[in-house]
Protein backbone atom coordinates (compact mmCIF):
# COMPACT_ATOMS: atom_id res chain seq x y z
CA UNK A 1 0.00 0.00 0.00
CA UNK A 2 1.40 3.66 -0.90
CA UNK A 3 4.26 4.22 -2.64
CA UNK A 4 7.60 2.37 -3.12
CA UNK A 5 11.02 3.24 -3.42
CA UNK A 6 14.13 0.13 -4.52
CA UNK A 7 16.71 1.48 -1.86
CA UNK A 8 19.53 1.36 -4.38
CA UNK A 9 19.07 4.74 -5.11
CA UNK A 10 18.65 6.35 -1.71
CA UNK A 11 21.47 4.59 -0.55
CA UNK A 12 23.44 6.43 -3.29
CA UNK A 13 22.22 9.96 -2.28
CA UNK A 14 22.63 8.93 1.55
CA UNK A 15 26.40 8.36 0.59
CA UNK A 16 27.10 11.19 -1.24
CA UNK A 17 25.38 13.61 1.77
CA UNK A 18 27.31 11.72 4.13
CA UNK A 19 30.63 11.81 1.77
CA UNK A 20 30.33 15.78 1.56
CA UNK A 21 29.24 16.73 5.36
CA UNK A 22 32.32 14.91 6.12
CA UNK A 23 34.55 16.42 4.19
CA UNK A 24 33.60 19.66 5.04
CA UNK A 25 34.46 19.31 8.53
CA UNK A 26 38.24 19.68 7.18
CA UNK A 27 37.63 22.84 5.91
CA UNK A 28 37.14 24.39 9.06
CA UNK A 29 40.46 23.58 10.43
CA UNK A 30 42.70 26.80 9.74
CA UNK A 31 45.36 28.87 11.51
CA UNK A 32 45.62 32.46 11.38
CA UNK A 33 47.96 34.03 9.96
CA UNK A 34 49.16 35.81 12.98
CA UNK A 35 50.07 32.80 14.28
CA UNK A 36 52.45 31.97 11.60
CA UNK A 37 55.27 33.24 12.98
CA UNK A 38 55.37 30.34 15.78
CA UNK A 39 53.64 28.01 13.11
CA UNK A 40 53.96 24.91 15.63
CA UNK A 41 52.31 26.82 18.24
CA UNK A 42 49.58 27.34 15.71
CA UNK A 43 48.95 24.21 15.07
CA UNK A 44 49.03 22.57 18.57
CA UNK A 45 46.66 26.07 19.35
CA UNK A 46 44.24 24.48 16.81
CA UNK A 47 43.16 21.24 19.47
CA UNK A 48 39.70 22.25 19.64
CA UNK A 49 39.62 22.06 16.23
CA UNK A 50 40.82 18.73 16.08
CA UNK A 51 38.50 17.47 18.87
CA UNK A 52 35.27 19.09 17.40
CA UNK A 53 36.38 17.68 13.43
CA UNK A 54 37.32 13.70 15.36
CA UNK A 55 33.98 13.68 17.61
CA UNK A 56 31.83 15.09 14.30
CA UNK A 57 33.63 12.72 11.73
CA UNK A 58 33.01 9.92 13.75
CA UNK A 59 29.42 10.72 14.51
CA UNK A 60 28.55 11.11 10.79
CA UNK A 61 30.40 7.72 10.69
CA UNK A 62 28.64 6.09 12.67
CA UNK A 63 25.08 7.39 11.47
CA UNK A 64 26.65 5.88 8.49
CA UNK A 65 27.43 2.76 9.36
CA UNK A 66 24.05 1.98 11.36
CA UNK A 67 22.43 3.29 8.09
CA UNK A 68 24.41 1.45 5.49
CA UNK A 69 23.29 -1.68 8.20
CA UNK A 70 19.24 -0.86 8.07
CA UNK A 71 19.08 -0.40 4.36
CA UNK A 72 20.90 -3.44 3.49
CA UNK A 73 18.19 -4.91 5.17
CA UNK A 74 15.62 -3.61 3.08
CA UNK A 75 13.50 -4.86 0.61
CA UNK A 76 12.11 -1.48 -0.28
CA UNK A 77 11.37 1.78 1.24
CA UNK A 78 7.89 3.43 1.73
CA UNK A 79 7.32 7.45 1.62
CA UNK A 80 7.60 7.32 5.97
CA UNK A 81 11.11 6.03 5.31
CA UNK A 82 11.95 8.59 2.42
CA UNK A 83 10.58 11.26 4.63
CA UNK A 84 12.31 9.98 7.89
CA UNK A 85 15.65 9.70 5.61
CA UNK A 86 15.51 13.20 4.30
CA UNK A 87 15.01 14.64 7.12
CA UNK A 88 17.86 12.77 8.67
CA UNK A 89 20.76 13.89 6.02
CA UNK A 90 19.57 17.27 6.19
CA UNK A 91 20.86 16.86 10.23
CA UNK A 92 23.50 15.50 9.08
CA UNK A 93 24.66 18.16 6.65
CA UNK A 94 23.84 20.64 9.45
CA UNK A 95 26.36 19.55 11.38
CA UNK A 96 29.45 21.23 10.22
CA UNK A 97 28.35 24.87 11.07
CA UNK A 98 27.76 23.47 15.69
CA UNK A 99 31.08 21.36 14.87
CA UNK A 100 32.51 25.30 14.03
CA UNK A 101 30.81 26.71 16.61
CA UNK A 102 32.06 25.07 19.27
CA UNK A 103 35.74 24.49 17.71
CA UNK A 104 35.62 28.63 18.09
CA UNK A 105 34.08 28.80 21.50
CA UNK A 106 35.96 26.13 23.23
CA UNK A 107 38.46 28.72 24.61
CA UNK A 108 36.45 31.56 25.85
CA UNK A 109 34.22 31.94 28.79
CA UNK A 110 30.52 32.36 28.14
CA UNK A 111 29.43 31.23 24.50
CA UNK A 112 31.37 27.86 24.86
CA UNK A 113 28.22 27.05 26.97
CA UNK A 114 25.74 27.80 24.19
CA UNK A 115 27.98 26.50 21.60
CA UNK A 116 28.29 23.05 23.70
CA UNK A 117 24.56 22.93 24.13
CA UNK A 118 23.68 23.62 20.58
CA UNK A 119 26.10 21.36 18.74
CA UNK A 120 25.11 18.22 21.55
CA UNK A 121 21.11 19.34 20.46
CA UNK A 122 22.34 19.12 17.16
CA UNK A 123 24.13 15.42 17.52
CA UNK A 124 20.86 14.60 19.34
CA UNK A 125 18.57 15.49 16.56
CA UNK A 126 20.29 13.13 14.24
CA UNK A 127 20.07 10.11 16.72
CA UNK A 128 16.78 10.61 17.23
CA UNK A 129 16.32 10.91 13.41
CA UNK A 130 18.45 7.58 12.68
CA UNK A 131 16.32 5.74 15.52
CA UNK A 132 13.21 7.08 14.02
CA UNK A 133 14.26 5.76 10.59
CA UNK A 134 14.30 1.54 12.23
CA UNK A 135 11.31 2.46 14.11
CA UNK A 136 9.55 3.31 10.99
CA UNK A 137 10.52 0.23 9.46
CA UNK A 138 8.90 -1.89 12.51
CA UNK A 139 5.03 -0.40 11.64
CA UNK A 140 5.59 -2.06 8.30
CA UNK A 141 7.97 -5.17 8.78
CA UNK A 142 7.03 -5.97 4.60
CA UNK A 143 9.96 -3.51 3.91
CA UNK A 144 12.61 -5.92 5.34
CA UNK A 145 14.49 -8.98 4.03
CA UNK A 146 12.47 -12.04 4.15
CA UNK A 147 15.70 -13.15 6.15
CA UNK A 148 15.70 -10.77 8.64
CA UNK A 149 15.09 -12.48 11.77
CA UNK A 150 13.37 -11.02 14.52
CA UNK A 151 16.17 -11.21 17.17
CA UNK A 152 18.90 -9.05 14.41
CA UNK A 153 15.64 -6.78 13.65
CA UNK A 154 15.70 -5.66 17.42
CA UNK A 155 19.48 -6.09 18.04
CA UNK A 156 19.05 -3.05 15.17
CA UNK A 157 16.40 -1.23 17.28
CA UNK A 158 18.67 -1.78 20.64
CA UNK A 159 21.90 -0.42 18.77
CA UNK A 160 20.47 2.79 17.13
CA UNK A 161 18.59 3.51 20.75
CA UNK A 162 21.00 3.97 23.47
CA UNK A 163 22.64 7.38 22.50
CA UNK A 164 19.51 9.53 22.80
CA UNK A 165 19.88 9.06 26.81
CA UNK A 166 23.72 9.24 26.71
CA UNK A 167 23.32 12.67 24.33
CA UNK A 168 20.76 14.07 27.07
CA UNK A 169 23.26 13.88 29.88
CA UNK A 170 26.05 15.72 28.28
CA UNK A 171 23.90 18.11 27.50
CA UNK A 172 23.12 18.79 30.87
CA UNK A 173 26.41 18.16 31.76
CA UNK A 174 27.25 21.34 29.13
CA UNK A 175 25.16 23.33 31.11
CA UNK A 176 27.35 23.38 34.09
CA UNK A 177 30.88 22.25 32.96
CA UNK A 178 30.96 23.33 29.14
CA UNK A 179 34.21 22.09 28.61
CA UNK A 180 33.91 18.91 29.55
CA UNK A 181 31.10 18.14 27.39
CA UNK A 182 32.98 18.02 24.02
CA UNK A 183 34.77 14.77 25.37
CA UNK A 184 31.80 13.51 25.99
CA UNK A 185 30.07 13.77 23.01
CA UNK A 186 33.43 12.36 21.17
CA UNK A 187 32.90 8.95 23.89
CA UNK A 188 29.48 8.82 22.61
CA UNK A 189 30.73 8.92 18.92
CA UNK A 190 33.42 6.06 19.11
CA UNK A 191 30.94 3.73 20.90
CA UNK A 192 28.49 4.29 18.36
CA UNK A 193 31.14 3.40 15.41
CA UNK A 194 31.97 0.46 17.65
CA UNK A 195 28.33 -0.98 18.09
CA UNK A 196 27.53 -0.61 14.42
CA UNK A 197 26.47 -4.25 12.93
CA UNK A 198 27.12 -5.14 9.32
CA UNK A 199 25.98 -7.24 6.75
CA UNK A 200 24.08 -9.76 7.63
CA UNK A 201 25.91 -13.23 6.45
CA UNK A 202 23.90 -13.90 3.12
CA UNK A 203 24.25 -17.87 3.94
CA UNK A 204 24.28 -18.31 7.39
CA UNK A 205 20.56 -18.66 9.21
CA UNK A 206 22.37 -18.43 12.41
CA UNK A 207 22.34 -15.07 14.52
CA UNK A 208 25.10 -12.21 13.83
CA UNK A 209 27.51 -12.33 16.73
Amino acid sequence: MGSQWSTGRIEAFSDGVFAIAITLLVLEIQVPESDFGNLWYGIAHQWPSYLAYATSFLTIGGIWMAHHGMFRRLRFANQRVMVINLLLLMAVAFLPFPTKLMAETIHTNGPERAAAIFYGASLLVTSVLISALWRSVALDRGLLNPEVSDKEFYAILQATTPSIGFYVVVILLAIFVPQVAPFGYLAIAAFAVLRARGDRAPTSSADPA
